[in-house]
């Protein structure tokens, strides 16, 4: 069964820092590039953040570069990308999703979506 699943969410104060981790099942997630996207109620899910299937090309959005990494290591792991969030804001409350896309672009196709996890920033 092909499956993309968040962990790593959760409640944080603002500064604070989590790490997700997106694990691919059923396919293999070095093949793809993979993206991650957050959504607040009442708005579209916006990208954040991508990186290339080999991990050597990566593309942040403006209000998350230099507090946001996005990482792979294909030799350890083909199947798990992490988001490393430092600095978190209260604005950066969101539901996170990862995805397998075909490139890093705002017109990549979209393969796979993961389920979402929850990131709440709050004091």
């Amino acid at each position: 069964q092909v499956q993309l699943a968040e962990s790593g969410g959760g409640l944080v104060q603002p500064g604070g820092s989590l790490r997700l981790a997106c694990t691919a099942s059923g396919f293999t997630s070095a093949h793809f590039a993979t993206a991650w996207f957050r959504q607040t109620p009442g708005k579209e899910r916006e990208e954040i953040s991508c990186i290339d299937s080999s991990g050597s090309m990566t593309r942040y959005l403006d209000s998350v570069k230099g507090r946001f990494t996005i990482s792979r290591d294909n030799a350890k792991n083909k199947n798990t990308v992490d988001l490393q969030m430092n600095s978190l804001k209260p604005e950066d409350t969101a539901v996170y999703y990862c995805a397998a896309r075909l490139y890093c672009s705002a017109d990549a196709p979209t393969r796979y979506w993961g389920q979402g996890t929850q990131v709440t920033v709050s004091s």
